[in-house]
């Protein structure tokens, strides 16, 4: 069973779970991962794509207008993976979804009159990556550690956190991937905001560069740091301890472990580290795939870890942070954002040695 195969098998088998017999999907995420990477964004502020794929008992459509029928057609090819496109023109109001969904019972990825909103458990299915997407995360984990590696090893000080996201995006651009989520801190913004928009302040110190980079619709995250000059001690001790709670995270992601226990060794671990309430302050990551969490871990959370999976975690104590991907093996978990050369802290949990990143200091 191929890529799409398996993806219309699990679909159907989710509409049987709740009594459905049509689906909808709207979200460009949603549409990516239906078709094994059409890209269906204009706006980079939408989430939602400027296609709607309708799957029927009768037949599969992707739902646009006479705009952008020509690109979907010809360059997203979804009419050779077995959609057929429905094209209204540009000008006029029409609702092709809802005539072809007449007297169905429809699901869809998100809030749609009439419909069963589906979202949590197209997450799922979305999160649960086949072999293909895995090597295609691979590709793009890669991609993304060289565009962090080139964009923060420029960065100097003076320079404004806005022309330190320009580079940061360049980099990742230049290798055909698209920055969705491009945050820059510098001194003290990286200590005052977990989620810290490109500003006109100047670097004098520190900087964190964090991105969140999709290609063939799956995302990849990674975050890195640079320090110029000689690090506080309070900052390294607390950039060692984080690299100690990743490192925990990381080792706790083993096929059959659900993301609450897992949350609770992570818990521990600032516990231990002697910030027991840092965890409270920004969520801790979870697993990735079309968004950059398809389910964002708490400590009663009951989805469990499978082989094939990406995970992203992102512990934080105030000024520090650590972020890779990782994709679950057989074997344990292979990093795919780390960046060859990249300083790096050994941790070792339960016998097992594990490099987190460390901040790279600059003289």
């Amino acid at each position: 069973m191929n890529e799409f195969e398996l993806k219309q098998a699990r679909i159907q088998d989710l509409l049987a779970a709740h009594g459905l017999n049509a689906l909808v999907l709207r979200r460009v995420g949603s549409i990516a991962w239906a078709t094994g990477g059409a890209d269906t964004h204009v706006n980079t502020a939408e989430s939602l794509g400027i296609a709607s794929l309708v799957l029927t008992p009768t037949g599969r459509f992707a739902v646009t207008n006479t705009i952008e029928a020509p690109r979907l057609t010809r360059e997203e090819r979804l009419g050779e993976l077995g959609w057929e496109v429905v094209a209204s023109p540009w000008y006029e109001t029409t609702d092709a979804v809802s005539a072809l969904t007449h007297g169905l019972a429809v699901g869809c990825d998100g809030p749609l009159a009439g419909a069963t909103d589906l979202s949590g458990g197209l997450a799922r299915l979305r999160a649960d990556l086949t072999p293909a997407e895995g090597e295609r995360f691979r590709g793009l984990g890669r991609l993304c550690a060289a565009a962090m590696d080139d964009a923060i090893r420029a960065v100097q000080p003076g320079q404004t956190e806005h022309a330190i996201a320009a580079r940061l995006a360049f980099e990742a651009e230049r290798r055909g991937v698209q920055a969705v989520v491009n945050l820059i801190a510098t001194d003290e913004r990286i200590v005052n905001f977990r989620h810290p928009v490109p500003k006109a302040r100047a670097l004098e110190r520190y900087a964190m560069l964090v991105l969140c980079g999709r290609q063939y619709g799956l995302v990849c995250s990674i975050t890195r740091l640079v320090h110029f000059g000689a690090m506080p001690t309070d900052l390294r001790r607390k950039v060692e301890a984080v690299a100690r709670i990743d490192a925990t995270y990381i080792e706790a992601t083993r096929p059959g472990a659900s993301l609450g226990d897992i949350f609770r060794r992570g818990m521990q671990a600032y516990a231990a580290a002697g910030f027991p309430d840092e965890w409270q302050l920004h969520h801790q990551g979870g697993p990735a795939g079309y968004e950059p969490r398809e389910i964002v871990a708490t400590p009663t959370a009951t989805a469990c870890v499978s082989i094939g999976q990406a995970y992203a975690w992102n512990p934080s104590i105030t000024g520090a942070k650590s972020e890779d991907t990782i994709l679950i093996g057989a074997n344990g978990p292979e990093v795919l954002t780390a960046i060859p050369g990249w300083p790096s802290l050994e941790v070792s949990i339960h016998g097992r040695v594990l490099e987190r990143p460390a901040v790279l200091e600059v003289a």
